[in-house]
């Protein structure tokens, strides 16, 4: 029996998770959230994250019922994500490993997205789409990595959705993407928007720029023309979505066609996106495949996928030496060796 401690800051959400054998034992998380028409800032998400971290961890144990004597390895973020976050709480967990005097572990965080989606699913082999406010990514299993089949070129898909909620003054409570899907669901008028899929790559950079145009409000827009089509908010939401989910579709088709896979699984923030789950389910209908998707306690960035992920790390023999325990930006998810999963 192995209980693991996690804990992730990458982002705006502030989480500890405690796991014992793929039994969640607690999931407890804060999101850091600003005025709308504002994003996140590094540092002042730092701050927030260690305002609340110690008390978040307090929570995590008392929920769990487990003690520090009975935790067996502390897990952390070690990127991708926003430097000051990631280094708030890595510090927090090198500072608890040593205290409680226990093994750490620094876990790529969309390796915890994909086995936290796996646990709660059970998928077995599953072409995953990671979609979230930093990450977008086509990925399958082969030869101990996780290979990158396609991924956006330019911005994520969350940080699209992000930035237009932010242009129409959506609120940030409890995120500008599950805001701009309620204002989706009330569109009635599809706008025609650029649809920039290159292979099995996307490039959402352009489509924001253009749906921008649109939606800029009176008095900053140049003079319209007489015959110009005027948009409402909730059309727009609604085009934006369809168009961005429509490629994603495309491109997670191809890479099963490519692999053979009979299953899709869904994870990171934007995977809670009910329409995005719909689209992608008529998809593996028609392809007599499996589509597999989690809830927002899950594809919301959280302390359990770290905790849960370093679990895996751990048990097939994965150590770190404390030079090991840094964090970086840039942390692709092909460039971990797979260690737990059987070929």
């Amino acid at each position: 029996m192995v209980i693991a401690i996690g804990f992730e800051g990458s982002a705006n959400k502030i989480g500890v998770g405690i796991v014992r054998d793929g039994e969640v034992l607690a999931n407890e998380r804060e999101t850091y959230i600003t005025p709308p028409g504002e994003g996140f800032l590094p540092k002042e998400t730092a701050q927030h994250h260690r305002s609340k971290i110690h008390d978040i961890l307090k929570r995590a144990l008392a929920v769990s019922g487990v003690t520090p004597q009975e935790i067996d390895v502390v897990c952390y973020t070690k990127g991708p994500g926003m430097a000051p976050p990631l280094l708030a709480v890595a510090i927090v967990a090198r500072t608890i490993a040593q205290i409680w005097n226990k093994p750490i572990l620094g876990v790529n965080h969309c390796i915890g997205h994909i086995e936290m989606g796996r646990l709660i699913t059970k998928a077995q082999n599953p072409t995953v789409l990671y979609v979230s406010g930093g990450n977008t990514q086509i990925i399958s299993y082969a030869c101990k990595r996780y290979r990158i089949f396609g991924e956006t070129i330019d911005i994520a898909i969350g940080n699209c959705l992000d930035r237009f909620a932010r242009i129409i003054k959506l609120s940030n409570d409890p995120s500008p993407g599950y805001n701009i899907e309620q204002m989706a669901k009330k569109g009635t008028k599809y706008l025609t928007l650029p649809y920039s899929v290159k292979g099995m790559d996307v490039s959402f950079s352009g489509i924001l720029s253009f749906i921008e145009q649109k939606a800029r409000p009176k008095g900053k827009q140049k003079k319209q023309k007489t015959n110009e089509e005027k948009w409402s908010d909730e059309d727009l939401c609604f085009s934006l979505q369809e168009t961005l989910f429509a490629m994603l579709v495309e491109t997670t088709e191809r890479a099963m066609a490519h692999c053979g896979s009979s299953e899709v699984l869904i994870v990171g923030g934007v995977g809670c996106n009910e329409r995005l789950q719909e689209m992608m389910g008529i998809m593996c209908q028609e392809r007599g495949a499996k589509l597999f998707a989690t809830d927002e306690r899950f594809c919301i960035d959280n302390g359990v996928m770290i905790a849960h992920a370093g679990w895996e790390m751990f048990r097939s023999g994965t150590r770190m030496g404390w030079e090991e325990t840094t964090i970086t930006q840039r942390y692709r998810t092909d460039e971990v060796l797979v260690t737990w999963r059987d070929d």
